[in-house]
């Protein structure tokens, strides 16, 4: 049983580490809010991977996989991504971030719980990854050890994810004293940027998809 758990660990990191939207959104959440941001990013991403998971397990997976989900999931995603990277930038030009927490306004924990899940949901390849990828895996973790085969392969998944964005936003937590007013905000510029170019990346990919999809 070891093996899948350290399996699911190791995976879960390889796309955890990997620069994208959900660690754009992690990085701004945490200047603003400190550690917790990775806590309520992870649990929202790791209730979506659960609901992935089920759906997956029941027999879903192509459903996600093909192609008109693809576009819909993509069309949807970089519309919600474009929304946020501009908000991001709107909010350094209008002054309404300040760098002392004290003084800044906090975000929800609810909000960012919801954040966490939006934001990995908006990315197409998110769930194509799960129902290609991750049906393997759980196939294989379920005709190894049964259903506890298959809640080990999720919590050793979940693992990678909750220590990787804890760790970040730790680290984020610790070095914003360092931070001028001038840089943080041109921080979350590049931020909400990136965001916009995922989005449209989002959009685009879907539009190629679209014409090919169609007669």
């Amino acid at each position: 049983m070891i093996e899948i758990l350290i399996q699911s660990m190791l995976i879960g990191y390889s796309g955890a580490v990997m620069p994208g939207s959900l660690l754009t959104y992690t990085l701004d959440q945490s200047i603003k809010s400190g550690v917790k941001a990775g806590l309520m990013v992870s649990i929202g991403h790791s209730l979506l991977e659960l609901l992935l998971v089920t759906l997956i397990f029941f027999g879903l997976g192509q459903a996600l996989s093909s192609t008109p989900a693809q576009i819909l999931i993509g069309v949807l995603g970089g519309i919600v991504l474009i929304y946020l990277g501009a908000s991001m930038i709107k909010e350094s030009f209008t002054g309404k971030i300040n760098i002392d927490l004290s003084m800044a306004p906090t975000t929800k924990n609810s909000n960012m719980i919801m954040g966490g899940a939006l934001i990995s949901a908006a990315n197409p390849y998110f769930t194509v990854w799960w129902a290609a990828v991750g049906l393997g895996l759980i196939m294989n973790a379920y005709n190894a050890f049964g259903f506890v085969g298959v809640i080990l392969f999720y919590l050793g998944h979940i693992t990678a994810d909750f220590s990787w964005y804890l760790f970040i936003s730790w680290l984020v937590s610790k070095t914003r004293a360092f931070i001028s007013l001038k840089f943080y905000k041109v921080l979350i510029i590049l931020l909400g940027l990136c965001l916009l170019g995922f989005g449209a990346g989002f959009l685009w990919n879907s539009g190629q998809l679209l014409l090919q999809y169609l007669p």
